[in-house]
């Protein structure tokens, strides 16, 4: 049995984005959606000013009533379960991802430094998650309505950002199946930046042995994503090999994409890595941080 989409509700508006996202990729995946509502109750808040259990848990199940009409009104054939749970929202809701293939968060909007506000909930999450993770901005409805809009590109690309010096099959593994599933482009980008130095800022982090020239890499590149052209032959894919910072490269790219995927070292415990740590913070399209060993 598939595994469901998973989607952290509150009533935040940037949850809302997140809920279409997740509701979006649960009918796309033929699988179930998941609504968690996840909040702890402050027993040291001034008992003047706090509401009392039944009305809180009167709030939380309207708003979990009214993400779940959401649903509906934009996937009607996408199964639905809701949960409300007591407890820190982090916790609660790496536990509710622990058995979904994806765990779907809002991320607010652009901060005064021009970049996305990834809260505390959504960085713990992303740090310590099992399985892939999703965050999801604001504005995601107003860029698919321009995209299909006259003049709109209509298929939003997929960019992967990948290390040749340290393939990951679970970041191909996840562009390739997501791009086919959507009938999207793929758009892998490998990038190297010297002096040495800063070589562990490309897109994976550590990395084995610099596979050299430009040309070189090129040839790395197109050798490791070989076999997944093979698997997916729908797919259509373009490569770029480019010298530079892998950050500014994804960000860049990901402007008129849908969905950028970046990769985490499940080992590194709460560090998630610079490079993905740019992205989820400055990437204007959903970001998805793929965990792999």
């Amino acid at each position: 049995m598939s595994r469901p989409v998973v989607v952290g509700v509150d009533d935040s508006d940037e949850c809302l984005a997140a809920v279409d996202w997740a509701a979006d990729e649960a009918a796309a995946r033929g699988t179930g959606l998941r609504l968690v509502n996840a909040s702890q109750w402050h027993e040291h808040q001034l008992q003047a000013v706090k509401p009392s259990r039944e009305t809180r848990a009167d709030q939380e199940q309207s708003l979990l009533g009214a993400m779940e009409e959401r649903v509906r009104a934009r996937q009607s054939g996408v199964a639905m379960a809701t949960e409300e749970v007591e407890d820190a929202p982090a916790r609660a809701l790496l536990a509710a991802g622990s058995d979904a293939d994806l765990l779907v968060l809002g991320s607010t909007g652009l901060g005064t430094v021009g970049g996305f506000i990834v809260g505390s909930v959504g960085q713990e999450v992303v740090a310590e998650a099992k399985h892939p993770v999703v965050l999801v901005r604001p504005d995601y409805g107003d860029r698919e309505a321009d995209a299909g809009a006259p003049g709109g590109d209509g298929r939003r690309k997929v960019v992967l950002g990948l290390d040749v010096r340290d393939v990951q099959d679970e970041l191909l593994d996840f562009a390739f199946a997501f791009a086919a599933r959507h009938a999207v482009p793929l758009h892998i980008v490998h990038t190297w930046h010297h002096p040495g130095l800063h070589r562990h800022a490309e897109a994976a982090g550590h990395g084995g042995p610099d596979p050299g020239t430009k040309a070189e890499r090129e040839s790395a590149l197109s050798g490791a994503v070989r076999p997944y052209r093979d698997r997916f032959p729908g797919v259509k894919v373009s490569e770029e090999a480019a010298p530079g910072r892998a950050a500014s490269h994804l960000v860049q790219a990901a402007s008129d994409a849908g969905l950028v995927v970046v990769g985490r070292r499940a080992a590194s415990g709460a560090h998630i890595g610079s490079v993905t740590h740019a992205v989820i913070h400055h990437a204007r399209c959903p970001v998805a941080v793929v965990p792999h060993a």
